[in-house]
């Protein structure tokens, strides 16, 4: 890594993740004990007697960062505990912006998906002397599926096949075949642990050693650089341009790849995420195309990350394509070319993040790939089991005529229709800050809006070892109950201050909530005024 450190663009880029390094250290020593003593480690393990300490343990381990499980959700943390002790704080409640997960802020799950999963738990209920009884709380449609999935499953308590359970990869395929209108092959798809586990288990094949260069956009998900420095790789940035609603180039991707080129590194694979996190912007299909003929030049496995491929709230103008179904339409010369793609349960009108579901799918990767790749995931054994269940229903879901589709429709538009409208008054609210401007999201579930701060809050933050945008967050946090993240733990062009919040708080809050943000503002501002 030591050679691409010599490029402008890569030091910025570390030394913004080595502040957050930084920041949690000191804040756990407040905030959380245990953490603070593996993080101050280094100054008393001299004595310690150990087996393993903070000297011997795993260092690549220690420089991982994860931004939105960082200090400010630990804080925040902290303070809802306060709040169940009857402290009297600001503020009446934690509202947790800073991650997508869409049940703890109040989403409802879909009622058919935990009939079904309830029905798979307990399969008593399917016996037949207990039909009548059934009945009178599942409907049909529910009772059948749960039948079928345990025809095909056994016990959700016994181990599935490592590669998830054939029924439910044949289920994914289909709806692959379905939504691009080209094959899938079942042996070719992985149910996962959710897509983090698939991004790491495919980041594992993909490092061989610490000259592997992998392409990150900037800003990025921080699951891709903690992977990365856990592997010992080096994230190789590619810029965003939010001058352009968070618009990509394939001049800026060959810049990034060049630049990397020159400074020894072997860069293998390229990260899009479409659409974006923590931008929300949506690729459009000649922009797909530019990208998949940049990998295809510069010999780049693509790894598409489309876990809020339904999250499209400008369906019109922006509407998804798979990068699988981009490939597919384009001339046979790209036959062979090689990606992988992510989806999740965790996303979506769905939100079941507690349940960590999800899949990849591999296109044109070496056959001993495939196998490596099979062995790694069965020393997991298998991806738990009401997880895959979950994919499953995500895939095939009711249909019109099925008699829960009404609700289910009713339920899955609901949430759909209320998040385009949050995220549009979310917007509307953070564009209506003094000194803020923030693009809209054409898709996934965040804003992230770029703040303008005084020059007494800059200096402020310096005096106290934190970047402004993270200053800005914890003085909100501290006076709302609104947790977000600061964007200098997505990464950032240098000078910049950003934070990204989720529109996920539901509409009975959304007035509070918004009108919260803005009075903390203009506070802020007003105390800083230059």
């Amino acid at each position: 890594m030591a050679s691409l450190q010599c490029s402008p663009v890569y030091k910025t880029f570390i030394r913004q993740l080595s502040t957050q390094h930084r920041t949690l250290r000191n804040i756990t020593a407040v905030h959380s004990p245990i953490l603070h003593k593996s993080f101050s480690s280094s100054s008393r393990t001299m004595t310690s007697e150990k087996i393993l300490n903070g000297r011997n343990m795993n260092s690549q381990v220690r420089k991982a960062e994860y931004a939105v499980r960082g200090e400010l959700a630990i804080r925040s943390e902290t303070l809802k505990t306060e709040l169940a002790k009857g402290a009297k704080l600001p503020f009446k409640r934690i509202v947790g912006c800073n991650i997508g997960n869409p049940q703890a802020l109040d989403q409802k799950p879909i009622t058919f998906f935990r009939q079904v999963a309830s029905l798979v738990e307990y399969p008593e209920l399917l016996k037949d002397e207990n039909a009548e009884a059934a009945a009178k709380f599942y409907p049909s449609d529910a009772i059948a599926r749960a039948k079928l999935l345990l025809e095909n499953i056994g016990s959700v308590g016994a181990y599935s096949h490592s590669q998830g359970i054939p029924h439910i990869r044949e289920s994914v395929a289909k709806f692959i075949s379905e939504r691009d209108g080209y094959p899938a092959d079942p042996s070719k798809i992985f149910l996962t642990q959710g897509a983090s586990a698939g991004v790491q288990l495919t980041l594992e094949m993909i490092v061989s050693h610490n000259k592997v260069g992998v392409m990150i956009p900037i800003p990025q998900y921080p699951l891709y650089t903690a992977t990365l420095a856990v592997l010992d790789a080096n994230p190789v940035p590619y810029y965003l341009d939010e001058s352009k609603e968070w618009g990509l180039t394939s001049k800026e991707l060959q810049r990034a790849y060049d630049e990397s080129n020159k400074m020894g590194i072997e860069t293998r694979a390229l990260v899009i995420i479409n659409p974006g996190n923590p931008t929300g912007q949506c690729l459009t299909e000649d922009n797909m195309k530019e990208i998949i003929e940049f990998c295809s030049k510069n010999k780049v496995i693509l790894l598409a990350d489309e876990v809020y491929q339904t999250n499209i709230y400008r369906p019109h103008d922006r509407p998804f394509h798979s990068f699988k179904k981009v490939l597919k339409s384009m001339s046979p010369k790209y036959e062979g070319f090689e990606m992988i793609s992510y989806h999740s349960i965790s996303k979506g009108m769905i939100g079941e993040c507690g349940r960590r579901g999800g899949y990849f799918e591999c296109e044109g990767l070496d056959e001993e790939v495939m196998e490596q790749i099979y062995k790694i995931s069965s020393i997991s054994l298998c991806p738990n089991v009401q997880g895959q269940i979950m994919v499953d229903l995500m895939v095939s879901p009711p249909k019109k005529g099925d008699p829960s589709y009404p609700l289910y429709k009713k339920e899955y538009d609901g949430i759909y229709h209320s998040l385009i409208e949050r995220a549009s008054i979310l917007e509307k609210t953070f564009n209506s800050l003094e000194g803020c401007t923030c693009n809209s999201a054409d898709g996934a579930m965040y804003l992230f809006p770029q703040i303008r701060l005084p020059k007494k809050a800059i200096e402020a933050a310096k005096a106290v070892g934190k970047q402004p945008d993270h200053f800005y967050c914890m003085a909100m946090l501290e006076s709302t109950g609104v947790c977000m993240v600061a964007g200098s733990g997505f990464g950032q062009v240098e000078g910049t201050a950003h934070f990204r919040s989720t529109f996920l708080p539901q509409p009975e809050l959304f007035d509070e909530f918004c009108t919260g943000i803005k009075n903390f503002h203009a506070d802020f501002m007003n105390k800083y005024r230059d």
